[in-house]
C-alpha cells in the first residue's frame, strides 16, 4: 500500500512550521495566521494533529492546547513519517518476530548490510 503524499495544506503547514526553526514549537494560531486563504482554526488544528500522528510534527502540550515543531530536519520528514508507519505496523498486534523476519528476508544484500550497520551503531550508543 503506497503512502499518500502530503496535500497542499499539509505542505503549507510543514513549510510554515519549518520557517520558525528546528527547535521552535509553534501554536496553531500562528500557523493559521500565515496560511493563505484563511482556513478555519479547527482545520489547521486537525491538519497539525494528523501530521503529528504521521510523525512529521512533534506535539508539545502547552496548557490546554498544543505547540508543534518539526520531528526531523526538513529533508528527513518523509523518513520520519515512514519510520512512524513502520513502527505502527509492528505494534498492530501481529507476530512482531515474524513480521521482522519477513522484512529482513525481503531485503537485498545492500539493504541487509545497511541495516546491520545501523543496528551496530545503535548498540554502541
Amino acid at each position: 500500500m503506497a503512502r499518500r503524499e502530503p496535500g497542499q495544506l499539509e505542505q503549507a503547514v510543514l513549510g510554515i512550521v519549518a520557517s520558525f526553526g528546528p527547535d521552535v514549537a509553534v501554536p496553531v494560531a500562528q500557523v493559521q495566521a500565515r496560511l493563505p486563504g484563511s482556513p478555519a482554526y479547527t482545520t489547521v488544528m486537525t491538519t497539525m494533529a494528523r501530521l503529528a500522528d504521521k510523525g512529521a510534527l512533534t506535539r508539545i502540550r502547552d496548557g490546554r492546547a498544543y505547540r508543534y515543531r518539526l520531528s526531523a530536519p526538513t529533508g528527513s520528514i518523509d523518513d520520519a513519517m515512514a519510520a512512524r508507519r513502520m513502527r505502527q505496523l509492528l505494534s498492530d498486534g501481529a507476530d512482531r518476530a515474524g513480521v521482522l523476519a519477513r522484512f529482513v528476508a525481503e531485503l537485498d544484500p545492500d539493504e541487509e548490510r545497511l541495516l546491520a550497520d545501523l543496528l551496530r551503531r545503535e548498540a554502541g550508543r
